[in-house]
């Protein structure tokens, strides 16, 4: 006699996500390889946004990942090379009228610090917002180019004046 079983491939993986999750939070003491809280995955924690940084030859530029954050509950400060994005991502469900099973969005505040080079314009810094993506544009400072100063030989110091009383003295 044959025994057919079922095989769910989403049960699966499932089941190894939450193992591979189980072990994380054992080797981390609660904390997982992002810095984020789990706790089986039902109730919030914070969350760090991801960002990329590139470069043109103009300006450099930021994107940063945030899905479900208003442009209103963003802040983007520059002070002494140090850009801040700051803000908050707010759970919009109610969970006294649903029964959550899976919660892996992460919601909250979070804060961004990124350190840039000097010769960035702030006063001309640009950001927009679209499709959950913040874009910033970072203009760079015209080139300084160090000024060089030539050097050139001059008579009246290429001749060294005699010492004082040095000249006409004879010993008798």
């Amino acid at each position: 006699m044959t025994v057919v079983t079922g095989w769910d491939l989403f049960e699966d993986l499932r089941d190894a996500q939450d193992d591979l999750l189980r072990v994380n939070r054992l080797r981390a003491h609660g904390i997982s390889q992002f810095g984020q809280h789990y706790d089986g995955g039902t109730t919030k924690a914070t969350w760090v946004p991801t960002v990329d940084i590139s470069e043109r030859k103009d300006a450099y530029l930021v994107a940063v990942e945030l899905p479900g954050v208003g442009i209103d509950d963003l802040e983007i400060t520059f002070q002494d090379g140090l850009m801040t994005i700051q803000g908050e991502r707010y759970n919009e469900h109610d969970s006294s009228e649903e029964k959550v099973h899976r919660v892996e969005r992460r919601y909250g505040a979070f804060r961004r610090s990124i350190t840039l080079p000097s010769h960035v314009m702030a006063d001309a810094i640009e950001a927009s917002a679209q499709d959950g993506v913040l874009q910033i544009l970072m203009p760079k400072a015209p080139e300084v180019h160090a000024k060089r100063i030539q050097v050139r030989a001059s008579q009246k110091h290429a001749d060294p004046a005699p010492a004082p009383g040095a000249e006409g003295e004879t010993s008798t």
